[in-house]
């Protein structure tokens, strides 16, 4: 069902933990599903020096978050901000169809993060598109 790449960004994940100074910080979640992520960015000169995550949910959640993190770190804002959930997939050679949606949204995270910074530094920010709860396929019961 899982790649190994999954696997292992699941039991052995990067840059996990809360950043208490972060220069933003992103918040998604699906309460239908319970995936609750937080991204959290350290930025100089607009490229991300460091990242990090927390992450409540399935395996799935915390290996793209894990992902997500290892992707964007050395980038600028902007290429950041370039980084898409297929992308994220993509690296970890894949997600089953049914974790598509409700697991990863750590590229959305992310992207909030780069909106609070901005938001923080008076900078424009309306070019990111709002993410707070995401649409789940699966009917939950």
């Amino acid at each position: 069902m899982y790649t190994d790449k999954v696997m292992e960004h699941f039991t052995k994940p990067h840059n996990m933990g809360e950043m208490k100074d972060a220069d933003g910080v992103g918040k998604v979640g699906n309460p239908t599903c319970g995936d609750l992520m937080f991204v959290y960015i350290k930025v100089k000169e607009d490229v991300i020096t460091d990242v990090t995550f927390k992450t409540f949910g399935c395996g799935a959640a915390i290996a793209t978050s894990s992902m997500v993190t290892d992707l964007a770190k050395g980038k600028t804002i902007d290429e950041a901000l370039r980084i898409s959930r297929a992308d994220v997939a993509k690296e970890l050679g894949g997600l089953p169809p049914i974790k598509m949606h409700c697991s990863n949204l750590a590229a959305d995270a992310l992207h909030m993060a780069v909106k609070d910074y901005l938001d923080r530094h008076g900078r424009d920010s309306s070019h990111i598109k709002e993410v707070g709860e995401a649409e789940c396929p699966i009917e939950h019961k």
